[in-house]
């Protein structure tokens, strides 16, 4: 072998070592326990709680229930990662959260999570749903997947809630080097010149941040509210003068003369509405452009309906349920209800803290109630919140079960890139053969026939199920003691909790079964398809 071919051989070794040590999953270390974070022994957070707490207590001794028993903890911690992370714990995260003592684990479960990338990125989505909604908008001008982007990193430094709202409704510039102005480039409408549109805009605020369908009185007064039209003309002329240029978004000069324009019903002319708010003009500041004097009274303290409407939110993203619903829509007849205002006022005295909120929420007893108890359960338990409500998965939820299902390590950013970018595309995969089910993300309407069969005969599914060395099902079959030990990592990683007495005996002799015809890795496979497929995998229960 001459000398080039022998240097040529080395660079090449040398090039597939660097390669495969790259490829190769690296050992991770198992977390230590962590104290908990410091605003659970705040003065000012215990006696929200407790409040809070006294608050739910009084609701179940109003209609007379017998509220259902605490949940396990490790029941609470699935529906933690559901709703924060948006997939079932992994096995190694409940071999962890179980080496705590008991009065340890949900806070640093929860901790944990709040600190964890993929909160910032799930919760970013679920923001965006709120605000741009889920459409591809107007090609050049938008950009979702920057905009999705930005509200992860500002989530992921816990930004004030209230901070992050104004630069989504005042910024200016460009919507790829200011991420925030998506949400007015979103509406971009072609037959206005490529302007803003000013309805679009001020329905997604008033909906969005307020909580108010102040957008039904667009066409004429509202028929079961006080809103006049009026009011919502006037709302939308804050946007009257904004626009999109080679400089991105503006609100033009100070001496702009476009103004939003409506028809006179009267002498049908064109006239010029003057930006205007339908409640507490008070709040409104004096100076600014008009985005920024709405962006300012919106997020007021002295706007009642801002930090309801997030608390509102907030409560639902955690238990599926809204307080007041539909989510857009918490305007009711008399005062609202004790815990909604609650936690609206220590919202807001507490610099509008997202992850506070998270945990007053995570803390309550309301929070830590079964699904079920050894007496019946009601609507009225629902509405009390003394039991959890139970409520199908979202499609993201689902499909980020089944693939963390399929892996007894976290697939997190500590991952491999390969293992990641596997996940990326099975997941989008089945999120577009999946589809959303209602516009309502909160309404707990009942799966379709197609979702059943992608998931008992999807191609997703049926990857993420097979015996291969990357998937649980062989790695079970292969490294766990026994058949109990087995079935018991396989109801853990899926379901996150173990299986019954009956389901052990079931399924043990089931994957232990010598003389059955289908090999050992093939009976871990229908194990696990099983369990997927079983009603409980969909649901929060």
């Amino acid at each position: 072998m001459s000398r080039r071919d022998l240097l040529f051989v080395t660079l090449l070794a040398g090039g597939l070592f660097v390669l495969g040590a790259n490829l190769l999953p690296q050992r991770r270390k198992v977390a230590a326990a962590v104290p908990p974070h410091s605003v659970y022994a705040d003065p000012a957070f215990r006696a929200t709680l407790t409040q809070l707490n006294a608050a739910v207590h009084a609701g179940w001794a109003a209609e007379r229930l017998t509220p259902a028993p605490a949940a396990p903890d490790l029941l609470v911690a699935r529906r933690l990662s559901l709703a924060l992370v948006g997939s079932v714990p992994s096995l190694e995260e409940v071999r962890q959260f179980e080496a705590l003592p008991p009065g340890e684990q949900l806070p640093w479960w929860l901790d944990k999570l709040l600190a964890d990338r993929r909160y910032a990125d799930y919760w970013a989505e679920r923001f965006a749903r709120m605000t741009v909604g889920t459409e591809d908008g107007p090609f050049v001008l938008y950009r979702r997947r920057r905009y999705v982007a930005w509200l992860s990193d500002e989530l992921h430094a816990n930004r004030p809630y209230d901070a992050l709202v104004r630069d989504v409704i005042a910024t200016n510039g460009l919507w790829t080097d200011k991420p925030a102005t998506n949400f007015v480039s979103v509406t971009a409408r072609g037959d206005m010149n490529n302007r803003p549109d000013p309805v679009r805009l001020a329905g997604r605020v008033t909906r969005a941040f307020l909580g108010l369908r102040i957008d039904c009185a667009q066409c004429h007064d509202h028929p079961f509210a006080d809103w006049k039209q009026t009011e919502f003309e006037g709302f939308a002329a804050y946007f009257g003068q904004t626009r999109l240029g080679l400089g991105g978004v503006s609100d033009g000069p100070a001496n702009n003369p476009e103004e939003y324009r409506v028809e006179d019903p009267e002498t049908r002319q064109m006239v010029a509405v003057p930006p205007s708010v339908p409640y507490a003009p008070e709040a409104l500041p004096a100076t600014g452009s008009r985005r920024q004097k709405l962006a300012a009274w919106v997020t007021s303290p002295r706007n009642p309906y801002f930090s309801r409407a997030i608390v509102n939110r907030v409560w639902a993203l955690l238990t599926g349920r809204p307080l007041v619903a539909p989510v857009d829509n918490i305007e009711t007849e008399g005062p609202p209800p004790a815990i909604l205002q609650l936690l609206a006022d220590d919202f807001t005295a507490h610099g509008h803290d997202l992850r506070r909120l998270i945990r007053l929420v995570a803390a309550s007893d309301a929070f830590a109630r079964d699904s079920r108890a050894p007496h019946e359960l009601t609507e009225a338990h629902d509405r009390a919140h003394a039991a959890f409500p139970v409520t199908r998965l979202r499609p993201e939820q689902v499909s980020g079960s089944v693939l963390q299902s399929a892996a007894l390590t976290t697939t997190d950013s500590q991952a491999h890139i390969l293992l990641r970018l596997i996940r990326f595309g099975q997941q989008n995969d089945f999120l577009l053969r999946y589809s959303d089910r209602v516009d309502d993300e909160f309404d707990n309407a009942g799966g379709t026939i197609p979702q059943r069969l992608l998931l008992m005969n999807g191609d997703v599914v049926r990857e993420r199920t097979k015996a291969t060395p990357i998937n649980a099902s062989l790695r079970v079959a292969q490294l766990a003691p026994t058949d109990g030990a087995a079935v018991e990592a396989a109801f853990l990683v899926t379901l996150t909790r173990r299986p019954t007495p009956a389901e052990a005996v079931h399924f043990a002799g089931r994957v232990g079964d010598r003389d059955a015809e289908l090999s050992r890795p093939q009976r871990f496979e229908d194990l696990w398809w099983s369990l997927i497929n079983a009603t409980e995998f969909s649901w929060n229960h």
